[in-house]
């Protein structure tokens, strides 16, 4: 049974990079038909936080990417550090270590001044007093002699010299373990079979797989993926834009172009471009995973986030669409056809957030329009047109793109008026703008009232302008 896991810090919001970690561990569980397990790293008192622990679950539940076991948290699960420390204490593969901190420091200082690699000395490696009144941390006791091979699925053979390892500490002086200890005790309770992780761990590999030897556990396969990239090849951060999943969905990012985005960073299936999570699910692995870095190209994922809100049915998207038009202080009523609005919206959008602005035209109280578009298309013969559609609608209470349409063509005949002139005179009216969805689709979501209203707003327009 393969096992994978996500095990994330709570320290902040679920970055980019992470999210990829996280869906490649679950596409590779799913297409396996194994285990995903969520763990939540949270050693680190100081800086996790129970509100980032929430965003991280929230985006994940957004994402799609549920999990099948957790989230199991390591600020839980002492005492089963404990109990290892114990037996590698106990087995001399482990030891006290009495050595003053600001001491250690120095000594990393002056090994750094002199160009050396630092290292613990070794000072208390092969004590065998106990001094229960004296403060200590408790260090692996790793070989000197010898290298560690590293087998990686994605990077090949990988060897590391032992003897430019060091004795690692694996218990603090307050007693709290450190991550290298914990991620291999925890990687072990839960039967983890495949650790998939960025490449930014790969140094920590060697000193992990000792301490898995020293237990006598079995291996589990590794895989270290290449990091993400802004586009000037430096690692993803906030000088990119928004590096968080939490900041795309409030943007107006749908869930499944993010996926299809994010996987696509460093691993490929032939030249398609564009999959279902179905077929995601099929046609993952870790073969196909390359080793150069990814780069975060933000017009490529507007390109596939365009691509999924065509694809989505316009009541989904109504649906999705409402909270960003409350951000902008707008309150669907019901007074609006909302999937109209959307139907007609879905071709122009690169996101929601653009949609809403797109659409903020239909839900504006009093309308401010272009001086250009005024002065061209609101002028005194348009006022004896915008009366006539007036009739029309309140008589008739049909905005129906059809009829509209047949409206518009016998006007067109009966008036000499070009298409262009009718349309636009009429966008201009309705919207305040040449450029909006089609016109008859603009009448057919604005709905009689709005209709009528607006058009007689520009006949009151045109009259005191007296063009």
């Amino acid at each position: 049974m393969i096992r994978t896991r996500f095990a994330p810090s709570p320290t902040g919001h679920l970055h980019i990079g992470s999210a990829r970690t996280a869906l490649f561990n679950w596409l590779f569980a799913r297409h396996h038909r194994g285990v995903f397990i969520l763990r939540i790293e949270d050693t680190d008192q100081a800086r996790s936080t129970e509100e980032s622990t929430r965003a991280i679950l929230e985006s994940m539940k957004w994402m799609g990417l549920d999990w099948d076991e957790g989230p199991y948290f390591q600020s839980r699960r002492t005492a089963i550090y404990r109990e290892h420390v114990d037996k590698l204490l106990g087995e001399g593969k482990a030891y006290r270590c009495y050595c003053d901190p600001d001491h250690l420091e120095e000594l990393r200082k002056q090994a750094l001044a002199r160009g050396d690699k630092p290292k613990y000395p070794g000072t208390c490696r092969d004590l065998t007093d106990v001094h229960p009144d004296r403060p200590f941390a408790i260090r692996f006791k790793a070989p000197r002699e010898g290298r560690t091979d590293v087998h990686d699925l994605i990077k090949g053979h990988v060897v590391f010299d032992n003897a430019e390892l060091d004795d690692l500490v694996i218990c603090r002086r307050d007693g709290t373990p450190t991550y290298n200890f914990v991620v291999v005790v925890d990687d072990v309770t839960m039967g983890i079979t495949h650790i998939i992780r960025g490449d930014d761990h790969l140094n920590n590999t060697p000193r992990q797989i000792l301490l898995y030897q020293a237990f006598n556990y079995p291996l589990p396969a590794f895989a270290h993926m290449s990091l993400t990239l802004g586009t000037d090849r430096a690692r993803l951060s906030k000088r990119h834009g928004a590096t968080s999943v939490m900041a795309y969905r409030e943007m107006g990012y749908l869930p499944e172009a993010l996926n299809n985005f994010i996987v696509r960073l460093g691993w490929s299936c032939g030249d398609q471009e564009i999959f279902s999570t179905a077929e995601l699910i099929d046609k993952f692995s870790l073969e196909h995973v390359g080793k150069s870095a990814g780069v975060f190209n933000v017009d490529k994922l507007n390109w596939l986030n365009a691509h999924y809100i065509k694809q989505e049915s316009d009541e989904r998207m109504a649906q999705m669409l409402v909270p960003f038009l409350q951000k902008k202080g707008y309150a669907p009523d019901g007074s609006l056809d909302l999937v109209k609005v959307v139907r007609g919206l879905k071709e122009r959008s690169k996101t929601l957030e653009e949609m809403a602005e797109k659409a903020s035209f239909y839900f504006k109280d009093t309308l401010t329009y272009n001086p250009d578009a005024a002065a061209k298309f609101l002028t005194a013969p348009m006022a004896d047109v915008f009366a006539e559609m007036i009739h029309h609608v309140e008589s008739t209470g049909a905005t129906d793109e059809n009829e509209l349409e047949a409206v518009f063509k016998r006007m067109q005949v009966e008036r000499g008026l070009s298409l262009k002139q009718l349309a636009q005179g009429h966008r201009v009216a309705l919207t305040g703008e040449t450029a909006s969805p089609g016109i008859y689709e603009v009448m057919a979501a604005l709905g009689k009232e709005k209709v009528v209203r607006r058009l007689r707003e520009a006949m009151a327009f045109i009259k005191s302008a007296g063009t």
